[in-house]
């Protein structure tokens, strides 16, 4: 039987994970000679490389010294943490990567928490050591704390720790002696991780992921528990809800490289990949034909935020999507199931064009929602609602563990936004120049706070967060500020009209954007009554640029009378009031006003202009819908604001 070892790499968001992956990829030498392809090659999905995160758990494996050794690169993100929880079973040990000047994040504990809850032998390995203000000894103090207070075995306390820099290619044992390569650590992979036990017996196989090709359709990925499996073989599936199904193998491929390589048997401690299963879910287990043991069921923990998709129904309905009807969406979205372990899709109040769609957080419901935008389909979603539970009687909500790193100027600035929005300061710790401060706060808190903390801390901010526990309802938070700028008629945006209204607020929208009566179309900025803008008509726009001649006194000025435009805000879901419309090329927030309203003067406040909003996701850009609650305007249009909000 070939030497094995199965290691998962994980770690906080951006502290190098695939970067390793890749320096450990070109010493198993996976490239010919004068290819280094080391660029973050497992994050080959379009939304991962834009972001510069791992979304989507991958495995590839390389061939160290005749061990072969199978590498699992999972998400940082704990929005992601499903994904996290399903390979982890594939997996020995795992590398825990820690940034040197950072140290242990949120996100750091939930992963390591995983891994040790299930048994796997760590090895610590500090990366970026090159940073300048970097403190390893420090670092690995701290994880030391953090596996004890995780109720890590002696055995996982006893790890070796491994200093580096995955970017510059090279690990070691000493941070102060950098060394050419990452051999270090290779050797230490062989050594430390534990083959896996070879049971022998009727097999058993746990389907953890899942594969595609256009060729063979769906293919099953798993470590083969018991046993062995061979090409040809009859086994049953047993599924999640109890129920078998009798079927066949076709074909078995183990990881080589980043592909797949044919084989005729898979013995126990190996990665497979079986083609030729039709009806299967991750969660099933392949087990023998006659005599079915089914595994544990993978134990996925319970979504925490939940958001309305429907269909669109703005005046821009099917003029940039592909798939735009309630059929589209719903297939979609039962797809997107398939394979999405952390995700739960509902049927909102019997309607059957309204779906509850519940995942891990914010970002992990905005990249599907991104995906199927990219795809071609045209949408409309809600704002984002936390999931609330009744535990002995008591409404609660879901608290998260809330780390915000600034300088120490701005640290008021953090503690003040934080607390407005229910936040609860744990703890404050000063790093050289920066404050390191965390909080208890709701889910519900978060939303939208990214980008209220990066533009109060001028861009200097690292802030992450982790879900930690239910708690008691903490009362209401004050949501928006701001009030909301209108179009009032359909037709094209002009630069002329959003410069005179630039003063007002921010705008979305760019000019010779199409937009339609009711359209929100910007943020109105307090102090003051937020502005109605309308949109000029063909002969307003006529009439506003009419001029006499120039005169002699006034050609020395007439540059100055070119609008002079600040570029539109990205309308993002968690800024976003009650819905948006998810367009091919963007997306955008939605609101209709009731037919009676008139244009309001500049001094006059807006009725509808102080509440939240609805979006749309087309496969083109963001429009707005009424909320509903402008209803002591007029009547009119009452019935088409109500629609498709959450």
């Amino acid at each position: 039987m070939q030497d094995i070892r199965n290691i998962a790499i994980i770690a906080h968001v951006d502290h190098g994970k695939t970067t390793l992956v890749d320096k450990m990829m070109l010493a198993g030498n996976l490239f010919r000679d004068g290819q280094d392809l080391s660029g973050q090659v497992l994050d080959s999905n379009d939304l991962e490389r834009e972001r510069g995160i791992t979304i989507l758990s991958k495995n590839v494996s390389i061939n160290w010294k005749g061990t072969k050794i199978n590498i699992i690169d999972t998400p940082g993100h704990s929005d992601f943490g499903g994904e996290v929880e399903r390979v982890l079973n594939m997996a020995d040990g795992c590398l825990l990567l820690v940034d040197a000047f950072e140290g242990p994040m949120p996100q750091t504990r939930f992963v390591l928490q995983k891994a040790l809850q299930i048994g796997l032998k760590p090895i610590v390995v500090v990366n970026k050591v090159d940073k300048p203000n970097c403190r390893p000894e420090e670092v690995y103090e701290m994880v030391f704390d953090l596996m004890f207070s995780l109720n890590a075995t002696e055995d996982q306390l006893d790890f070796p720790v491994v200093y580096g820099s995955a970017k510059n290619g090279w690990m070691g044992e000493d941070y102060k002696n950098p060394t050419t390569d990452i051999t270090y650590l290779l050797d230490k992979i062989v050594e430390v991780i534990p083959a896996p036990k070879a049971l022998e017996g009727t097999p058993q196989l746990l389907i953890t992921s899942l594969d595609y090709s256009s060729y063979t359709g769906r293919i099953a990925v798993g470590r083969v528990h018991r046993g062995t499996l061979t090409e040809g073989m009859n086994v049953t599936i047993a599924h999640r809800d109890g129920s078998q199904e009798k079927t066949k193998i076709k074909e078995l491929h183990t990881f080589e490289g980043m592909g797949h390589v044919r084989t005729d048997k898979v013995s126990s401690g190996d990665i497979c990949a079986i083609i030729g299963l039709e009806k299967f879910e991750i969660g099933d287990t392949i087990c023998d034909f006659e005599n079915p043991e089914p595994l544990p069921p993978i134990a996925i923990d319970e979504p925490t935020m939940s958001m309305l998709f429907t269909i669109n129904d703005s005046p821009f309905f099917g003029k940039e999507g592909k798939f735009v009807t309630s059929r589209h969406i719903n297939d979609r979205l039962q797809k997107e199931l398939e394979k999405n372990l952390a995700l739960r899709v509902a049927p909102f109040e019997d309607s059957t064009d309204k779906w509850i769609v519940s995942g891990r957080g914010v970002l992990h419901l905005s990249v599907l929602i991104e995906t199927m935008r990219r795809e071609g389909y045209e949408l409309q979603v809600g704002q984002p609602q936390v999931i609330y539970k009744e535990i002995d009687g008591v409404k609660c909500e879901p608290i998260e563990e809330l780390t915000i790193n600034v300088p120490e100027e701005f640290s008021s600035k953090m503690i003040d936004m934080v607390t407005r929005r229910k936040g609860e300061m744990t703890s404050m710790e000063s790093q050289a120049d920066r404050v390191n401060i965390e909080f208890d706060i709701p889910s519900r808190g978060i939303i939208g706070l990214r980008t209220n903390v990066l533009t109060a801390s001028q861009g200097e901010a690292i802030m992450a967060h982790r879900f930690k526990e239910y708690q008691p309802h903490k009362g209401e938070i004050e949501r928006r500020t701001n009030g909301s700028m209108i179009a009032m008629e359909s037709g094209t945006a002009f630069a002329y009209a959003i410069d005179k209204l630039q003063d007002r607020g921010k705008f979305f929208i760019f000019p010779q954007d199409e937009v339609y009566a009711g359209q929100v179309v910007g943020d109105a900025v307090p102090p003051g009554p937020p502005a109605v803008p309308r949109v000029l008509g063909e002969k307003d726009h006529a009439a506003e640029h009419v001029r006499p001649e120039l005169d002699e006194n006034r050609q020395n000025t007439a540059a100055e009378d070119l609008p002079a435009l600040v570029r539109p805000e990205h309308a993002g879901i968690a800024q976003a009031g009650e819905a948006h419309q998810l367009l091919h090329k963007d997306l955008r927030p939605v609101n209709r006003l009731p037919r009676r309203v008139q244009l309001h003067s500049q001094n006059t406040a807006h009725p509808a202009a102080q509440h939240g909003q609805p979006i749309i996701i087309q496969q083109g850009q963001q429009h707005q819908r009424d909320p509903g609650a402008a209803g002591d305007v007029g009547a009119g249009g009452q019935g088409d604001a109500d629609r498709g909000q959450h």
